[in-house]
């Protein structure tokens, strides 16, 4: 059998640019061993004293951040903490740039960052709120950031760096050091809201404080975004989009790491399917698409990408786009990406997709069918040591997995305390903390251990 050590560097495992935290994954293929239930070598789950997660035995959890916090621009750090990436910063520090899935409904509001009633909205610089709402219900997603030194395992300070957006889920790192922030809402203007939103907001990793200049990114789309990633060699952007009948965009920009020059938006075809359904629900009649498969695609254009209608998929598909049952989180590997469908496969439990930017394929990497082997993927990313972990967001309890290239699926943390669902994992650029968002629970964790031993295995 393949160690990952060997597998590492058969695969010439690579370093995405300003975001040391990434090693990738070439092409390779899974077998379909069971699951083992374990970190391989590190033994079961421990309940956790604190209630918080278990983790294997020599493992550890410590609170990063959480909700009602105070940063250092006065505010209180928000809640419902989702989609996140990891910056290398200095020797010691990291930057951490965080969504905030918040909305117009009673519990989001909170855990507004302005604080109850939004009393403390006076405190932003309001030309810089892409939507102020109204002065009794504002706008209240968008992003924080957070200074973390990894040497001494602290939080340095965090503040509001995006504002004024709407439920802010996942989104994507770019290889020129922002955060590319996916409101997974359509709407607007009505009610409180002032804009329009369903739109790409892209958020520069910096350590200081204060707010970006919210832009639309409108020739990405409006759409219920989800997750986006970007090819290091191109600077094309790929997306997915949470909805029952979604499709997978790629944007070509006009000048690469310049989203705000505009360009143009694609949608996946798979040849000789035309508006494929790849979701294999029994509902439609059984498998459809089958695993470990290759399959040729192309890219048809999309006109009035920014419409008043929340309808592009609908057209797309019209037009013969592959239609993907709610796509979820996504990241780039070398010359290829992987990304989620939260409820795709015949059982539901979910699909992992791989893409292969060299040779234009589309393959169904892996559909569990089984929620004791994984349920509802969401947010995903690549290890130091080249598995994929993946966040869970289904029935409780959700656990946080990963998956080696020989195929087992293992157990990394269960979060069963505060019913939550586990969001934004990435790994620090030394490889030495995994940080990952435990949604309900308002809290941003690090976890620390022995990952060095995978990583040398």
């Amino acid at each position: 059998m393949t160690t990952r050590r060997g597998f590492l560097i058969g695969a010439g495992a690579t370093a995405l640019a300003l975001s040391g935290l990434l090693y990738f994954i070439k092409r390779h293929e899974w077998g379909r061993a069971p699951i083992s239930g374990t970190i391989p070598g590190f033994g079961p789950l421990a309940p956790d004293p604190g209630e918080v997660i278990d983790l294997p035995e020599g493992f550890s959890y410590s609170i990063v951040s959480r909700a009602g916090d105070i940063m250092i621009d006065g505010l209180p750090t928000p809640g419902r903490q989702d989609g996140m990436a990891c910056f290398p910063h200095t020797e010691d520090e990291v930057l951490l740039v965080c969504n905030h899935e918040l909305g117009d409904w009673p519990d989001a509001r909170e855990v507004s960052p302005f604080g109850p009633g939004d009393k403390l909205f006076h405190l932003v610089h309001e030309d810089k709120v892409y939507d102020h709402g109204l002065p009794d219900a504002r706008v209240i997603g968008g992003t924080t950031t957070m200074l973390y030194n990894v040497k001494e395992g602290r939080l340095v300070h965090q503040f509001l760096s995006l504002a004024g957006t709407q439920v802010n889920c996942a989104g994507g790192l770019t290889p020129w050091g922002s955060w590319l922030s996916c409101e997974e809402f359509f709407d607007g203007p009505r009610g409180a809201m002032q804009q329009r939103h369903g739109y790409v907001f892209e958020v520069p990793a910096s350590a200081t404080p204060g707010l970006v200049e919210p832009i639309p990114l409108k020739d990405m789309g409006r759409f219920v975004h989800e997750a986006a990633c970007v090819d290091h060699k191109t600077g094309i952007v790929y997306m997915t989009q949470d909805a029952v009948e979604s499709c997978l965009y790629r944007f070509i920009p006009d000048q690469p790491s310049n989203l705000k020059a505009g360009g143009a938006l694609e949608a996946l075809v798979i040849k000789d399917r035309p508006s494929a359904r790849t979701d294999n629900h029994r509902r439609w009649g059984g498998d459809t698409i089958p695993e470990n498969q290759p399959l040729k695609v192309s890219w048809i254009p999309l006109e009035n990408v920014d419409y008043d209608e929340n309808d592009l998929a609908e057209r797309a598909i019209a037009l013969g786009a592959a239609n993907f049952s709610r796509g979820e989180g996504m990241w780039f590997g070398s010359d290829e990406f992987y990304f989620s469908s939260t409820d795709g496969g015949p059982e539901r439990k979910g699909q992992v997709w791989r893409f292969d930017t060299r040779a234009e394929t589309l393959e169904l990497f892996i559909q569990p069918g089984n929620a004791a082997l994984m349920e509802n993927l969401d947010n995903l990313t690549i290890a130091p040591w080249g598995d994929l972990i993946i966040c869970e967001d289904g029935p409780i309890p959700n656990y946080l997995r990963g998956i080696t290239p020989e195929g087992e699926i293992y157990n990394i943390a269960r979060g069963d305390y505060y019913r939550s669902e586990f969001a934004g994992a990435c790994f620090s650029p030394d490889g030495r903390v995994l940080f990952v968002n435990l949604q309900d629970a308002h809290m941003t964790l690090a976890i620390t251990g022995p990952w060095r031993r995978l990583q040398n295995t």
